[in-house]
């Protein structure tokens, strides 16, 4: 949001079927249709929640379910109020940015698809890009070793 960029939802949906073999799948992705349609519920939202893991395993069934707690509901309101972000402003100012940057995005990552990414990393002068495979939002989560790996090359 602050640069302008924006999942669109026919991304977020080619995204998901990524997971198509996924036993949760069908039952998520008909949840993801009524999302993107504008239909959200609660039980909808509730039920993609998978999409934004690499894997739907203990681990990530416990990060999300810590979720809730670790959300600061009056900061989010602030963070996506009108008036808020500045794209252009923000589009100026990291195109002057002389620091190398790291841009990681996870394959299968619903909230910010690997499209979405790319056109982040393209706003800076000197980007590395990576694309972790099988990662969704929390690649750090989904594979801890190819996180790692990815951050120390960079830093290298």
């Amino acid at each position: 949001m602050a640069v302008g960029l924006a999942a669109t939802g026919q991304s977020r949906l080619e995204t998901a079927q990524l997971r198509s073999d996924e036993p949760w799948f069908a039952a998520a992705f008909a949840a993801l249709e009524a999302v993107v349609a504008g239909n959200a519920t609660d039980e909808s939202r509730k039920a993609i929640a998978p999409f934004f893991y690499g894997r739907w395993d203990a681990a990530a069934q416990a990060h999300h379910a810590g979720q809730e707690a670790r959300r600061n509901d009056q900061a989010a309101a602030v963070f996506r109020s009108e008036g808020a972000f500045d794209p252009p402003a923000t589009r100026a100012a990291l195109a002057t940015l002389t620091a190398p940057v790291l841009l990681l995005a996870g394959q299968v990552d619903l909230n910010t698809p690997v499209s979405v990414a790319a056109q982040f990393a393209e706003l800076f002068p000197d980007a590395s890009f990576v694309v972790q495979p099988g990662a969704g939002h929390f690649p750090w989560l989904d594979d801890a070793e190819r996180f790692v790996a990815a951050v120390a090359t960079f830093l290298g």
